[in-house]
C-alpha cells in the first residue's frame, strides 16, 4: 500500500514530534525532510555539493537538532540548486511502499502535492520561540527568551518569502495550531485526520 501524509509548518510548532507519532501508530515510514537540510548546512562548503554527496552519517551528526543548524538549514534552502538536488530523494521516500509521512515546509505544496493527507501544524511565533528558550533550560539558557524570538521571526520571514518553495499551507491542507494545545491533543487531531482518510480508501 502506498499512503502519503504531507505534514509542513514552521520551526518549533510541534510537526517533527505529531510526524514521528503519526509514523509509529501506523506503521509508516518517517522522514524528517528538514534534516536533509540540517545536514547540507551543517556540511560547510558548497551547500550544491553537500546536497548532491549526502551521506548517513551526514544524517546522524548530533548537532543537526542545534539552532544554529536549523538557521544554516533555512540559509541553503534557498538555494535552488539545493532543493533540486533532494527533490527526487524525498519524492522516492513518499512512494514507498507500506506509507510514508514526511515532514518539512513544502512537502504538501512541492514535494507531494498529490500526498493523501495534507497537515499545516503550526503555533504563534511567541509559543514557538518559548518552547526553543525552555529546550535550551529556560532561566538557565545561554540566550534570553528576546534573542531567541527575534532568530524564530527571522526564520519564519526567510522561509515564508524565499522565491523557491516557500513556506505555506496547501489548500487543501488542514490546520492544526498548537499555540493552545497539549502535544497529545496534537498528535490525536492528526491521527484522526490520517484515520478518517484510510478509512475513506477503496477496499
Amino acid at each position: 500500500m502506498k499512503f502519503t501524509v504531507a505534514i509542513d509548518g514552521p520551526a518549533a510548532a510541534g510537526k517533527g514530534t505529531i510526524s514521528r507519532a503519526v509514523a509509529d501508530h501506523f506503521g509508516f515510514a518517517h522522514l524528517d525532510t528538514g534534516a536533509l537540510y540540517r545536514a547540507v548546512g551543517a556540511k560547510g562548503g558548497d551547500p550544491v555539493a553537500a546536497a548532491l554527496n549526502l551521506s548517513a552519517a551526514d544524517l546522524a551528526r548530533p548537532d543537526l537538532r542545534t539552532l544554529e543548524a536549523g538557521q544554516a538549514a533555512s540559509r541553503v534552502a534557498v538555494i535552488p540548486e539545493v532543493r533540486a538536488a533532494l527533490l527526487d530523494f524525498q519524492r522516492r521516500f513518499a512512494g514507498r511502499e507500506g506509507g510514508a509521512v514526511l515532514d518539512g515546509r513544502d512537502i504538501g505544496t512541492v514535494i507531494c502535492p498529490e500526498a493523501n493527507v495534507k497537515l499545516f501544524v503550526t503555533a504563534s511565533a511567541e509559543v514557538r520561540a518559548r518552547r526553543r528558550w525552555l529546550e535550551l533550560g529556560g532561566e538557565t539558557a545561554p540566550r534570553p527568551y528576546a534573542e531567541i524570538l527575534a532568530e524564530v521571526r527571522e526564520r519564519d520571514d526567510r522561509d515564508m518569502n524565499r522565491a523557491d518553495a516557500p513556506l505555506r499551507a496547501a489548500d487543501d491542507a488542514v490546520t492544526i495550531d498548537t499555540s493552545d494545545m497539549t502535544i497529545d491533543e496534537a498528535v490525536a487531531a492528526a491521527i484522526a485526520r490520517v484515520a478518517a482518510r484510510l478509512s475513506a480508501r477503496p477496499a
